[in-house]
């Protein structure tokens, strides 16, 4: 979909031989069977995989990490919050599906062992749990000093999680629903979440030259560590509300993550995506847009740029939709529609990506 994120390739992501690395990964795993047949009920491209393991219920499995933002965590010696992200990636995945979201275990892998340091990480994982309304019944760590190296040593580690939860097989949200016409809602983010990390701060702390407790004008007050350690906002007791709702049938849910709004394209076949009224976009993007001088179409095709979860409601429904969401995350609104151009994704009329 679309082309090579110039920008985020200079800063060492090639976003498209990360897409064929994948593709290669699934390509020798999908071959790989049980005993007696597989129980994967196929969502080909969707946030979350789901497995038949009882008549007419699913378990629903993601697994993700935090990424380079733990970079920024280990700097600025503030690491009490990126857990709140890791539970994020995962249960925002899972409720894309249509899944209650009921555990996640960690996997924590550091340079040293270090009580405090594995203490302030696990309080992030645990305000997450809160948020998202699931357990963690257990984890693993892992000390590996020839593995991991920190930012400065011997703080390094890295951050991962898989969550699973529960759905009724006649009631997965796959896309398939989706008809031009239908509405999108967009529910605000809080700014860069979990991704485009790599890119942020080689535009913001390289380009830039700007230091953790710098204030630039986009920031409104905030120093860059805040922006930049802003967690990632967990939309599941939102989601779920909404589509426990009498009210809405809801077609499809979108998280914005990596790739921006080609994250939509994710959903639905012969459809494609317009985003006429975005959402306010939060003073981080701007931020790097100007230091990394990123062009505008390639700020979308990175990043959520205000709207980290988007859903998918029939036109009529879009009312109770916003209220029910926004009620939760105030500020959420109709940002635009679907359309009949197959694989197409727009904003304002400027056409980001297509595939």
């Amino acid at each position: 979909m679309g082309g090579m994120s110039e920008a985020y390739a200079a800063a060492g992501v090639d976003t498209d031989e990360a897409d064929r690395a994948v593709k290669a990964i699934v390509g020798e795993l999908s071959g790989a069977r049980p005993d007696g047949g597989s129980r994967v009920v196929p969502l080909p491209g969707h946030y979350a995989s789901v497995l038949q393991i009882a008549p007419g219920l699913g378990l629903a499995i993601a697994t993700d990490g935090v990424g380079s933002k733990l970079v920024v965590a280990e700097q600025t010696g503030r690491i009490d919050t990126v857990g709140i992200d890791c539970v994020a990636m995962n249960v925002n995945d899972l409720v894309c599906v249509g899944a209650e979201p009921i555990a996640m275990v960690d996997y924590i892998a550091v340079e040293q062992s270090d009580p405090d340091h594995l203490g302030a990480i696990a309080k992030g994982i645990a305000e997450g749990a809160r948020q998202a309304n699931i357990e963690v019944p257990g984890g693993e760590v892992a000390v590996l000093p020839e593995l991991i190296k920190g930012h400065p040593s011997p703080t390094g580690f890295d951050l991962c999680g898989a969550a699973v939860g529960t759905v009724a097989l006649d009631g997965i949200i796959t896309g398939e629903l989706i008809t031009a016409g239908d509405v999108l809602v967009g529910v605000p983010s809080s700014g860069l979440h979990s991704n485009g990390y790599t890119l942020a701060r080689r535009a913001i702390l390289e380009q830039g030259g700007y230091g953790f407790d710098d204030t630039p004008e986009e920031l409104g007050g905030a120093t860059v560590a805040d922006a930049l350690l802003e967690p990632t906002v967990i939309y599941v007791r939102a989601a779920l509300e909404l589509i426990r709702s009498a009210e809405v049938d809801v077609h499809g849910l979108s998280h914005i993550t990596g790739g921006g709004v080609a994250n939509l394209l994710r959903l639905g076949r012969g459809i494609g995506y317009a985003i006429d009224t975005p959402l306010p976009v939060p003073g981080v993007f701007p931020l790097v847009q100007r230091t990394g001088q990123v062009s505008e179409r390639e700020m979308w095709e990175v990043f959520n740029m205000g709207c980290g979860l988007v859903a998918v409601v029939p036109e009529a429904q879009a009312e109770p939709a916003v209220a029910i969401l926004g009620a939760h995350h105030p500020g959420t609104a109709v940002i635009g529609r679907v359309t009949d151009q197959a694989g197409v994704a727009s904003v304002r009329g400027d056409q980001i990506v297509s595939g």
